[in-house]
């Protein structure tokens, strides 16, 4: 299975269009949305070409490919207009037989952990800057922000396939690749 990861869209409809191009081209098969779909947040500037209502425009129709988590942007109001659910505050996935605790980062992170054993991997956006940590106890990923990236860091989103995660600019063009040793 090929998984798109992504987060922080912030209602961009120019980014939302572009990450959406990105999982066509890459022709995965679930598109997982770690949080922070609609609203831009009280912190950071209006995304470029910010239109909640197109980015519902173009999630609702491929509603059957998306997984998401809950962001701190995320509300009932806007599970209201969306046909998938995003109310969730973590998934859990599994390589292998390492979890993958997947969410959007406000809750759980490297300062609140959640429940891992050694090797396990923590997945979360909300920081806006694409991460790739390994520790002595459990691996931290970030694949950055879709919309408001921070630090210098690429508009983009990450890609796992066959155990390797590979993180992408939304041109498709690859900034780092991880492979965890089991």
């Amino acid at each position: 299975m090929k998984l798109m990861i992504a987060s922080d869209i912030h209602g961009s409809a120019y980014y939302c269009e572009k990450l959406l191009k990105a999982y066509d081209e890459e022709k995965a098969d679930k598109l997982l949305l770690l949080g922070d779909i609609l609203y831009h947040g009280p912190r950071n500037d209006l995304p470029k070409d910010y239109a909640p209502k197109q980015v519902i425009a173009m999630l609702n129709p491929r509603k059957q490919d998306l997984l998401c988590v809950r962001g701190n942007c995320d509300t009932e109001v806007d599970q209201m207009v969306l046909e998938f659910p995003i109310l969730a505050d973590y998934c859990i996935l599994y390589l292998n037989e390492r979890m993958i605790f997947a969410t959007h980062g406000h809750v759980f992170n490297e300062k609140n952990l959640p429940q891992l054993k050694k090797g396990d991997i923590l997945l979360h956006g909300h920081t806006h800057v694409p991460v790739c940590k390994e520790t002595e106890d459990y691996i931290y990923l970030n694949p950055g922000s879709v919309s408001i990236p921070k630090e210098n860091s690429w508009h983009g989103y990450m890609i796992l396939e066959d155990g390797t995660f590979v993180w992408k600019d939304l041109e498709g063009n690859v900034q780092k690749e991880f492979c965890p040793q089991l």
